[in-house]
């Protein structure tokens, strides 16, 4: 019969002295590493007096040592240290007995996902898509806040994805190599599917086929271990196996003690604060004490804090673009219902549009797989990416504030007080307007606290304590960080959002809510200042897309633009110039202004410029002769086939011209050009004496019929202001065709008074009035 307790020897108990002494604890610690609500057993325990078996083992094993040496009189034969039973000796028949009794179980509890907004489950073999896995964790590095400063929005989009300098493996390669793994990763980033799809593929032998696979969900876990009154892993899996027709207790010791279990722990991060630390010591405990097993865990990334002793950190990395085509493939053949040559279509037209420049946004959030399926699912349904990208955006928001928790069930320790969707909403608008007025997509944690604390402080019963309030936003910080994964730390101690597109998103917001509560324009004439900025276009689009009346806003923009190139009067010449040239080309003479501007601008026109601008022939043939005249630019090293050249072009123009004076003197200019049969020094003397005259002849003729070639020579403070007014205009006409509520009579007059000249705008006010 074995002893149910154990006492330590005389010797024994002097050697756990030694060794607790060395750990630095107290009675208090060791209970609370031990697992134990009181203390007393650790003081009978150094006492010599005799203790429940398991808890004097599970001392020795907290203080490094053999129980075997530390007790008195050891019991030969022990249920935890005794060899497999005779049946059991077959150890690799046991692992497929055990496999094929909980093969139903484990295709039950990890064979199916249910999505998002989805209404009925899909097999995981439908949708799964294989991760990768980043070795190196960019929120656990040493940086700088100098050193983020001055990354750009692309270079913010890399940050931390493994794209700068880090690799990624495969996330089976990862779980073969590391036998005790903690997988991090942000809500929605893949980390339950992926321990289903693990425990899936070792089920059927195509993984860790030497192994049994269990999932243990770790809130669940932590449930049941509040009502029992004691956090044990080997109970809890006992009860499970009972649930599969295993009910000898000593077929799992077995497993475990021969290293045969793949044991698969989802969502750490899901545990109640107050249940964390009981979970991660038996973790720690139950990994140790059978070490020859393989463990994976999963927690977000923001719940690091968390710490696994002897466990290695990796990320999930976010998709790459074969991933994303993958996924995407997958999801419209499972989750259509239309025939498969349909499914397979709307994927290619899915990607193809994904890619395109103006779906730029939605591309950023299609790394993580929760915002694919979304993106998937909107354009399912529409076939196409909304225009009013501002309430995709709000979808997601929700999501990651609330309703994804909810869809799981999970039950988080509330830290907000009580905050409400619209007050978090508000709370992190506030934080995002800041940062990105300042240009900020970094930020350090201490200024970060300092918004959420004079958030904090202005709601009603707040604490006016600096200490309290300062707490109270560390705490909301975490929370953001832990729960909704929208603030991330970067790096230690410096956080961003982790999308740019929702601090986009949410500076927008807070622009709208601004101009909607004062009633007044300063937030949307804040906005305008930043008019010639690259990274406030999208801003721009989403601010004009979210006001119930966007007329205002797009009447300060016109007027900005304006104002760019009002002082200059040599810009004003231009333009007048470019209005002229739009007289004669009626119905659209904001295009053809935007034409003349860009046809000046950029003397090297491609032939698919002028193809592009074939619908009006008057256009087409200024798009020849400017060329005409690119061709007959020769330089002193040129040779006979430049003159060719020169000589086909001419050709070419005359060809397309009906003007009878202008053919006339195109012809003349044609017959001058020297014969390529003469001599090189012939050709020399030509070029040196008659081809500057020849040249200026050309360029006056196309002056005088065609109003073109005026040699417009712009400085680059000039290049740089036209380039910024020409932008500014594209910018101004995205937003009016972004959905925007914009009345058709401003509408009208802004596309009017595109690119027109302070001169003419004046006259149009003018006739405006009278």
């Amino acid at each position: 019969m074995v002893k149910r307790s154990l006492q330590g020897s005389l010797n024994g108990i002097q050697e756990a002295k030694k060794a607790f002494a060395h750990k630095g604890w107290t009675h208090d610690n060791l209970a609370f590493e031990v697992n134990l609500k009181t203390r007393q057993p650790i003081w009978r325990f150094f006492s010599g007096r005799p203790v429940e078996r398991h808890i004097f083992i599970e001392i020795c094993s907290v203080l490094s040592l053999n129980w075997r040496e530390i007790a008195a009189n050891p019991p030969e034969e022990f249920p935890e240290s005794r060899e497999p039973r005779a049946e059991f000796l077959d150890i690799d028949a046991l692992v497929q007995q055990v496999r094929s009794q909980r093969f139903d179980k484990i295709q039950d509890q990890c064979g199916t996902l249910q999505l998002l907004d989805v209404g009925r489950p899909v097999t995981i073999d439908d949708i799964y898509t294989d991760v990768n896995i980043l070795e190196e964790i960019a929120s656990f590095q040493w940086l700088e806040f100098a050193d983020l400063q001055n990354f750009t929005s692309k270079e913010f989009d890399r940050f931390g994805l493994g794209k700068v300098s880090q690799t990624q493996i495969a996330g089976i390669t990862a779980v073969e190599t590391y036998s005790k793994l903690r997988v991090l990763g942000k809500p929605g980033a893949g980390k339950t599917t992926f321990l289903q799809h693990l425990a899936i593929q070792c089920n059927r032998g195509r993984f860790a086929a030497n192994r049994v696979a269990i999932f243990v969900s770790l809130r669940d876990f932590a449930d049941e271990s509040r009502e029992a009154g004691e956090f044990h892993l080997l109970n809890y899996i006992c009860k499970e196996f009972l649930t599969c027709g295993i009910s000898e207790p000593s077929v799992l010791e077995t497993l475990l003690l021969e290293g045969r279990v793949l044991l698969l722990l989802d969502g750490l991060d899901e545990v109640l604060h107050q249940e964390s630390k009981g979970v991660v010591n038996e973790i720690r405990r139950f990994s140790e004490k059978y070490q020859k097993n393989m463990f994976v865990v999963t927690c977000r990334t923001a719940a690091k804090a968390f710490n696994l002793r002897r466990f290695t950190d990796v990320e999930i990395a976010p998709f790459s673009q074969d991933q994303i085509v993958a996924f995407a493939q997958k999801w419209f053949t499972a989750l259509t219902k239309t025939n498969i040559q349909d499914k397979q279509e709307q994927a290619v037209e899915f990607i193809e549009k994904l890619d395109l420049p103006e779906n730029f946004q939605f591309r950023r959030l299609a790394v993580t797989p929760l915002f694919l399926h979304l993106a998937c699912w909107v354009f399912h349904h529409q076939n196409k990416f909304p225009i009013q990208k501002a309430a995709f955006y709000k979808q997601c928001l929700d999501l990651l504030l609330g309703k994804w928790d909810e869809t799981k069930g999970i039950e988080r320790d509330e830290v907000y007080q009580g905050f409400l969707l619209p007050q978090k909403l508000k709370l992190l608008s506030q934080v995002a307007s800041a940062t990105f007025e300042q240009g900020n997509y970094f930020f350090e944690q201490r200024i970060v606290e300092q918004y959420i604390s004079d958030y904090i402080g202005d709601l009603p019963n707040a604490s006016t304590e600096p200490e309290e309030l300062q707490l109270d936003s560390e705490g909301v910080l975490q929370a953001i960080e832990l729960q909704h994964g929208l603030l991330a730390e970067r790096v230690r101690g410096i956080f961003s959002f982790s999308y740019l597109t929702f601090q986009e998103y949410l500076t927008a917001r807070q622009i709208v809510a601004n101009h909607n509560l004062e009633a007044l324009e300063q937030p949307l004439q804040r906005l305008v200042s930043h008019i010639t900025e690259p990274r406030w276009r999208e801003i721009f689009l989403l601010t004009v897309a979210m006001l119930r009346s966007a007329d205002f806003l797009v009447q300060l923009m016109k007027q900005k633009v304006d104002a760019l190139v009002a002082e200059d009067p040599y810009l004003q010449k231009f333009l007048t110039w470019a209005n002229q040239k739009s007289l004669a080309a009626p119905p659209q003479p904001a295009a053809i202004r935007a034409f003349y501007l860009a046809l000046a601008r950029t003397p090297h026109l491609t032939a698919d410029f002028a193809v592009a601008c074939m619908l009006d022939q008057s256009i087409f043939l200024d798009v020849a002769l400017d060329n005409l005249v690119m061709e007959c630019t020769i330089d002193c090293k040129s040779n006979f086939a430049d003159v060719h050249a020169c000589d086909d072009a001419l050709s070419n123009a005359l060809a397309i011209v009906q003007d009878a004076g202008l053919r006339q003197a195109l012809q003349q200019l044609k017959d001058l050009l020297p014969d390529p049969k003469q001599t090189r020094e012939r050709f020399q003397t030509w070029w040196q004496k008659s081809y500057p005259a020849w040249m200026e002849r050309l360029e006056a003729m196309l002056a005088k019929h065609r109003n073109i070639q005026h040699h417009w020579h712009f400085s680059p403070q000039q290049q740089q202001v036209l380039q910024q007014y020409y932008d500014a205009n594209q910018l101004l006409i995205d937003c009016l065709n972004s959905n925007s509520e914009v009345t058709d009579g401003v509408r009208q007059e802004i596309e009017a008074s595109l690119l027109l000249p302070i001169k003419e705008l004046s006259k149009r006010e003018w006739q405006g009035l009278s």
